[in-house]
């Protein structure tokens, strides 16, 4: 038995009650120094005590979200992978649904990368893990990681030649090898400040951490993401120089401040499927408050009928939303949350 009102309140300057609150973790929810505050975990479960359910829509894989997998109530989902995975963090991250990027397509999209933008190097995650190539950024630890040219970690037999103790040049590196998922420097030189860690920037040791030794519900481990990355380019740049060359085979966006791209399959976002979790809940976008602050969020933030650019985030989050709220350093998620319960207050969370 709780206090809680039995019907939320209105959001500012919204016709509708709220439902659902979707909110993006890297430079959003979580601190630069990837924390949840305990005033934030204090807001979230309010908000799910007073009937309004959080989902997590971020661009992290299953296994980097520990971070949060204490902090999700009712009906333990979260939205990973840009949309790509779902995952029950009440089973340990466990991925329940997957929108893969088909082997082929993502073999033509590097290609056609490789031929607009030389340089560029390239990491396929998968339901099991990430792999990337040679020339790809060094990474943390990963020990399950592939180094291998992009054509061979997406050859058709690809994963049945994964074994426990591979060897040879393209094993999992040990310990100082090119390991692991994230640009060298990227927990860093102010990187922490925007974007939504991508698989391949999880810019924080603790980020990586596996929420399930058991694996992923997906043994074939199909292709959720495909990443890009290039040493030279400005990343909006680079974003709007591979949509025009490839935009027609596959999803692409960025949360990284580093020319690093995230692939997915076609029609594949954070909006589509947290659309599709709220159809299945009976609840309209009117009733959806959505937090962010890179353009992986931009679909999201102008599908959902409230949506709030975090005061860090990137220009063309600012310009998509229909609110502001304080910097993630600053709490800006919970400080709307706790204006909706109050049930008053001006549009920007402060």
């Amino acid at each position: 038995m709780t206090d809680a009102p039995a019907t939320p309140p209105r959001a500012p300057g919204t016709a509708v009650a709220p439902r659902l609150i979707a909110t993006d973790l890297d430079g959003t929810l979580l601190h630069d120094d990837k924390t949840v505050s305990d005033r934030t975990i204090a807001a979230l479960a309010a908000a799910e005590r007073a009937g309004i359910e959080v989902f997590f829509v971020t661009g992290r894989p299953a296994r980097w979200m520990g971070v949060v997998s204490d902090h999700v109530h009712g009906h333990g989902l979260a939205i990973c992978a840009n949309g790509a995975a779902v995952v029950d963090l009440h089973r340990g991250g466990r991925i329940v649904e997957v929108s893969p990027l088909e082997r082929t397509v993502a073999l033509s999209v590097v290609d056609a990368l490789r031929s607009a933008a030389p340089g560029t190097s390239f990491a396929v995650e998968r339901t099991g893990g990430i792999h990337y190539e040679p020339q790809y950024p060094p990474l943390l630890l990963d020990p399950a990681a592939v180094v291998a040219p992009a054509e061979k970690l997406l050859a058709e037999d690809f994963v049945s030649t994964l074994c426990p103790h591979p060897t040879g040049h393209d094993a999992p590196q040990g310990p100082g090898g090119r390991t692991g998922d994230a640009p060298a420097g990227s927990a860093s030189s102010g990187s922490a400040s925007s974007g939504d860690a991508p698989s391949g920037d999880p810019r924080s040791g603790d980020a990586n951490r596996p929420t399930d030794p058991t694996g992923p519900a997906f043994p074939d481990q199909p292709v959720i993401k495909l990443l890009a990355h290039h040493p030279e380019l400005d990343p909006d740049a680079f974003l709007t120089l591979a949509r025009t060359a490839a935009g027609d085979l596959a999803s692409f966006t960025r949360s990284s401040p580093t020319a690093l791209l995230e692939i997915s399959g076609a029609g594949v976002s954070k909006a589509g499927t947290l659309a599709r979790c709220c159809a299945q809940r009976g609840i309209s976008p009117q009733e959806v408050v959505a937090f962010g602050d890179m353009p992986n969020d931009i679909e999201m933030l102008t599908w959902a009928g409230t949506s709030y650019a975090m005061a860090n985030a990137h220009p063309d989050v600012l310009a998509a939303t229909t609110g502001r709220t304080a910097s993630n350093n600053d709490d800006g998620v919970a400080a709307v949350i706790e204006r909706i319960l109050r049930g008053g207050g001006p549009r920007d969370g402060r």
